[in-house]
């Protein structure tokens, strides 16, 4: 007979890499027995494959989860394949009769989840989940009526007052993992790009440690300014703690009531310190969203937009993709997320407004090359996004903005200190022009070696055409009209 103290219990990490305020490691850690940590890459297993960039991330995330487990005495078994089926192997190896999990809560990972555990508990495993990802449960944020909230500002306050306050739970100081089973070696999984390596411009650090250097990075500095901050993309006024959430390296909470905590030492000012609780929340509001109206990531949330005459533009698409459309925010935007796997909300914003609204192509074409090419893809948060600055989004309000790209530039690049440094065909234009070269005299063109359709393009659509074709498209949905629509 088996003694039951001396069976494993499998640890499954999925997006939840972190030792520290992990409830489903302190759980299992408090079993007394010892821990499988394991990772399986299903590729298929949140219903779409992993975008290039998520996988360099993921790459270096487990390699760096890895490493914190074997100072600890333990170790990460890595596996490849289903789900289940897996899990299933690694049981019938160990004998294991336990499995703890921090939930996923997007619908097709969600519904993964419950599956797999309905089949092992008939089987006679128990599996324990945990909430590591959101500061609370999809579907325990609602309004009087029951029902899941659709504006943001409303869902905030009741947000605020139902999330749990408890400090993070420390991270155990023995994890002892035995020396069976075997592992996979990620060197074998190809997650790291080759022929040709193109993310030798990937300058950020995954992992637990990296996550704690970017939010100290972030108290230090960008918080204290951040209300204004975060809309300058020449400066780093945000967190860019947005990879190291999604891959859960550190948890919502932690950052939080960090926030919170500089405020109380009076380091920075609580208006800040809520602005940042306020971007924490509209993650947290996409999520909710993307559980409880799982069929936004392929239709609109409005059904109306779902009849927005949509253009099929190749030509346009593939401008847009490599920074070529003449406007240089946009383009500037559009090379630094090829160049570096992230672009500045503030610019995301305007490249998914000059994607949709100047060309009208639709909003999961967007979506799709965001998925692929941003570290910090996420379903809930992109999915919500695209969908907010389309129009057809839960509180997309006013849903027929179209950003000037001009006037954004001038506004938050003042400078032009971003597009300097990602469109470096125009560094030598002067702020008055930067923003807008085709409007500059032909003599400061020369002066400025730029050469409009040969080192630079010309735009490829009209402001003002453009926005009066998104207007016009947006006046045939049904019941839509629109007043004039801010900048």
């Amino acid at each position: 007979m088996v003694d039951d103290s001396a069976r494993p219990v499998i640890l499954w990490f999925r997006r939840d890499l972190r030792l520290e305020d992990n409830p489903a490691l302190n759980a299992a850690a408090a079993t007394g027995r010892p821990l499988l940590p394991l990772f399986i890459l299903d590729e298929m297993g949140e219903g779409r494959a992993l975008g290039a960039a998520s996988a360099w991330w993921l790459d270096k995330s487990l390699r760096a989860l890895d490493a914190a487990l074997r100072t600890r005495g333990g170790r990460l078994v890595l596996r490849r394949g289903d789900s289940e089926a897996e899990l299933r192997r690694l049981i019938d190896q160990t004998g294991a009769d336990q499995v703890f999990m921090n939930r996923r809560f997007e619908p097709d990972a969600f519904t993964c989840d419950v599956d797999i555990a309905h089949a092992l508990r008939h089987d006679g495993v128990e599996c324990h989940g945990f909430n590591a990802s959101l500061l609370t449960r999809p579907g325990s944020v609602v309004t009087g009526a029951e029902k899941p909230y659709k504006v943001f500002t409303p869902f905030m306050k009741a947000l605020l007052q139902a999330m749990p306050d408890r400090p993070p739970a420390p991270a155990p100081q023995v994890v002892f993992t035995p020396s069976d089973p075997a592992s996979d070696d990620i060197d074998d999984w190809g997650l790291h790009p080759t022929a040709p390596d193109w993310s030798g411009g990937f300058d950020w650090s995954p992992g637990e440690a990296g996550a704690a250097s970017a939010l100290a990075a972030f108290l230090e500095n960008g918080l204290k300014d951040y209300a204004a901050g975060r809309d300058v993309p020449g400066r780093q006024g945000t967190s860019r703690l947005s990879s190291h959430l999604h891959w859960g390296e550190i948890g919502p909470r932690r950052a939080v009531q960090a926030a919170r905590q500089a405020a109380a030492q009076g380091r920075v000012a609580p208006a800040q310190a809520d602005k940042f609780v306020a971007e924490i929340g509209w993650r947290e509001f996409s999520a909710h969203l993307l559980h409880q109206f799982p069929y936004i990531t392929d239709r609109a949330f409005r059904p109306e937009f779902d009849a927005m005459p949509w253009r099929a533009d190749p030509v346009a698409l593939a401008a847009w993709k490599q920074g070529r459309t003449g406007y240089p925010l946009v383009d500037a935007g559009m090379r630094e997320l090829w160049a570096t796997g992230w672009m500045h909300n503030r610019v995301r914003m305007v490249v998914a407004s000059f994607l949709v609204k100047h060309l009208l192509i639709d909003w999961r074409e967007g979506e799709a090359w965001f998925w692929d090419t941003l570290v910090d893809a996420d379903l809930a948060s992109n999915v919500q996004n695209w969908q907010w600055v389309a129009g057809s989004g839960a509180d997309a309000a006013p849903y027929f903005r179209i950003f000037n790209p001009v006037i954004q530039g001038q506004k938050f690049d003042a400078d032009g200190r971003y597009v300097r440094r990602w469109v470096p065909e125009l560094r030598a234009l002067s702020d008055r022009w930067i923003h807008a070269p085709w409007t500059a005299p032909a003599a400061v063109l020369a002066e400025a070696g730029v050469r409009l359709g040969k080192t630079y393009p010309r735009p490829i659509v009209d402001h003002a055409e453009a926005r009066q074709r998104a207007l016009d498209a947006l006046k045939t949905l049904a019941g839509r009209s629109q007043d004039e629509d801010p900048q």
